[in-house]
């Protein structure tokens, strides 16, 4: 079609078809996308982005793929991923940070701890990028994005950037109200003063604290159910016996039971039934209904 060879003309390099999606999800599963896009600065994604508005009015940003799992039909549209410009960091004032969508959250931990910035310690064991973390209101041990968080930068479909506070983002426990059709391009990140050997100890606390309860080398994915308010979803789950089922190869971690695996080369039909089987087993033996944490995208083949 027109689009697409005008795509291939202006981005040779950033645009590519039906491109293989597996390497970007933790689970390593996956179909292709029709479009899959990886800007190299903003400039870039803007022109793209007015480009397809009229043929593609939605598509998906892909952050570090640790949350999603993609359905192995793949996605019919159009497949964003920030390239590496869209990763950094950069002081602005004390304890205040901006940081890109495309920045690990590891990253963001470690560069507030060489500022002597405190209360972004957890960050340290999130496995995802800031821009997956502010959507998905990432947190564990106490802390939260929400907390931490100023302000974003966002670009919409007509290629326009705005700022947004906080105040006006509602945060709940795992997401936010943040329409999806806007692109997190960067965010504005507060913390307290503190030093670095204090902070480095936190770091160090939270980490081994994650290794002795979580799996670890292995093809995973983040928590896959939330906590409902009663009680953590893992007591849920294995008060209801589900922590040895499997489907294929895709089972739970003998570690941490709100944890999938896929230990071979199962498929995200697979993955999906596991999951679908759990929730159903769980509401069947406590009447409780388990919400995905995970974030499931795409078609069935």
């Amino acid at each position: 079609t027109a689009i697409l060879k005008t795509l291939e003309e202006k981005f040779s390099d950033e645009a590519r078809f039906n491109k293989k999606l597996s390497n970007f999800s933790w689970l390593n599963t996956g179909g292709e996308a029709d479009i899959f896009f990886k800007p190299n600065d903003i400039k870039q994604l803007a022109e793209f982005v007015k480009l397809i508005k009229r043929d593609y009015k939605k598509f998906i940003t892909l952050g570090a793929g640790s949350n999603t799992l993609i359905r192995d039909g793949g996605v019919k549209g159009v497949v964003i991923k920030l390239g590496p410009k869209f990763s950094y960091t950069k002081l602005l004032e004390k304890n205040v940070f901006e940081v890109g969508a495309a920045t690990l959250d590891k990253k963001a931990s470690d560069f507030a701890a060489e500022n002597n910035i405190g209360g972004l310690e957890f960050l340290t064991c999130i496995p995802g990028t800031i821009g997956g973390g502010i959507r998905m209101n990432c947190g564990c041990y106490g802390g939260d994005i929400s907390k931490i968080l100023t302000s974003v930068k966002v670009m919409n479909g007509e290629g326009n950037i705005k700022d947004i506070n906080k105040k006006d983002i509602n945060f709940y426990y795992r997401g936010c109200d943040l329409p999806s059709s806007l692109i997190l391009l960067s965010a504005k990140l507060r913390g307290v003063t503190s030093n670095f050997e204090k902070i480095k100890k936190k770091q160090n606390e939270l980490i081994n604290k994650k290794k002795n309860s979580q799996p670890s080398q292995v093809k995973k994915c983040g928590k896959t159910l939330k906590n409902p308010e009663s009680e953590k979803a893992w007591t849920l789950i294995k008060k209801s016996n589900c922590e040895n089922m499997f489907v294929g190869k895709a089972h739970l971690s003998k570690k941490h039971c709100n944890f999938l695996i896929n230990s071979g080369d199962a498929t995200s039909l697979e993955i999906e039934e596991l999951i679908n089987n759990i929730k159903n087993k769980v509401h069947k033996e406590t009447g409780i209904d388990l919400e995905l944490e995970i974030k499931i995208i795409g078609v069935d083949k």
